[in-house]
C-alpha cells in the first residue's frame, strides 16, 4: 500500500465552517461503532448530520475514506491510514486535557476489548463490569472470540490473549501464566488403565477440542525435550465447555488450559494426570497498539485489567 500524504492546509481551509476535530471524531466514531446510524446515536446527532460531516471530510481530503453499502461499511486503504492519524490526534488532545486536570482523571468514551470466549466469561467480563461501575463515563464493547483479531484493522483498543505474541508492533503487559493439563474424572481413572506416560494416551478415549484447528496432536515435554502424541477418540467438539462436561461425566481424557478446569479439580470432579510431562506454561497478556496512539482511557483500562487479572 502506498503511503498517503494528506494536504492538511487544504483540509483546514475547506473545513472553515466545520469543526475539524468534530469531523475527525465523527469519522472515528463511525468506524468504531460500525455504522453511521450507531455513530449518530452515540454522538447524539441526527443521521443526516453525520452523513454530511463525513461527506464534507472526504470532499476536503479529496479521498474516499469508507466504502459504503446498504449493509455495511469498510475502510479503504487511505481510510485506514487516516484513521490512525485521527486516533493519534484525538488521543493527544485527551492526554493534554488530562495533564491540565480538565478531565479530573476520569476516563470517558468508548473502548472495544476482545478476549478468548471462556477466559473472557470467567475473568475478563467481571473485571469490565467493575470498571464500568467505577468509571461511569466509559462504554465498553466486549468481543469474546476464540480467534486472533487484528487490533488496527478491526478497531480493537485492548486484547487479552493467551500464548506467545506474533506481532512485535503490539505492546504487551503480562498478567499471568496458564498451564496445559490432561484431565479425567475419578470414575474414568478407576475403570481404565493408569496413565503414567503420554504414549499411553493412544490406548484411551481422548476427547478433542476443535475450536482452534487441529486437535489430534497433543504436545508434552520429557527430560527437556518436546514430545508429540497422536491421539484418537469417539468425541470432539468446538466448544470447550461441552468437552469439559463430557470429561466430568467420565467419557474420556481431555487436554485443557488450567483456568478451564482448576475449580473442578479443587471440587474433586476432575483429576490432573501427566503433570510431570506438561509443556511450558503460556503467558496471559493484555495487549494494545503502539503507545503513541494510546488514549488515557485505554491506559487506565490496561492498568485496571493488570490489577484485576494478576
Amino acid at each position: 500500500m502506498s503511503i498517503l500524504l494528506f494536504n492538511y492546509s487544504k483540509l483546514w481551509s475547506n473545513l472553515a465552517v466545520m469543526d475539524k476535530l468534530l469531523a475527525m471524531n465523527t469519522f472515528v466514531q463511525i468506524v468504531e461503532r460500525g455504522s453511521l446510524t450507531a455513530a449518530a446515536e452515540a454522538m447524539d446527532k441526527s443521521l443526516p448530520s453525520v452523513v454530511r460531516i463525513l461527506a464534507t471530510l472526504e470532499q476536503s481530503l479529496d479521498t474516499r475514506l469508507l466504502n459504503r453499502t446498504t449493509r455495511n461499511i469498510a475502510l479503504t486503504d487511505e481510510g485506514r491510514c487516516y484513521l490512525a492519524r485521527c486516533r493519534q490526534i484525538l488521543a493527544d488532545i485527551e492526554d493534554a486535557e488530562s495533564e491540565l486536570g480538565l478531565n479530573k482523571d476520569e476516563p470517558s468514551g468508548h473502548l472495544t476489548v476482545t478476549a478468548p470466549v471462556m477466559f473472557g466469561k470467567m475473568h475478563v467480563a467481571p473485571a469490565v463490569t467493575e470498571f464500568l461501575t467505577r468509571f461511569e463515563r466509559t462504554e465498553v464493547d466486549l468481543l469474546l472470540l476464540d480467534r486472533v483479531t487484528n487490533l488496527i484493522e478491526e478497531g480493537v483498543d485492548v486484547a487479552i490473549r493467551i500464548g506467545p505474541l506474533s506481532d512485535s508492533s503490539m505492546i504487551a503487559k503480562q498478567v499471568g501464566e496458564i498451564r496445559h493439563m490432561i484431565c479425567a474424572s475419578p470414575d474414568y481413572i478407576k475403570n481404565n488403565s493408569l496413565i503414567t506416560h503420554p504414549r499411553e494416551l493412544t490406548k484411551h478415549n481422548c476427547l478433542r477440542f476443535t475450536g482452534l484447528g487441529s486437535s489430534s496432536t497433543w504436545r508434552f515435554m520429557e527430560s527437556g525435550k518436546p514430545v508429540s502424541i497422536l491421539v484418537n477418540g469417539v468425541f470432539s467438539c468446538n466448544q470447550i465447555e461441552v468437552l469439559r462436561d463430557a470429561c466430568v461425566d467420565g467419557l474420556g481424557v481431555a487436554m485443557f488450559l488450567s483456568y478451564q478446569v482448576e475449580p473442578l479439580i479443587q471440587q474433586g470432579k476432575l483429576v490432573n494426570v501427566l503433570s510431570d510431562f506438561e509443556p511450558p506454561s503460556m503467558p496471559v497478556n493484555v495487549i494494545y497498539s503502539h503507545a503513541k496512539l494510546l488514549s488515557s482511557r485505554v491506559r487506565i483500562f490496561v492498568e485496571w485489567m493488570r490489577d484485576s487479572l494478576y
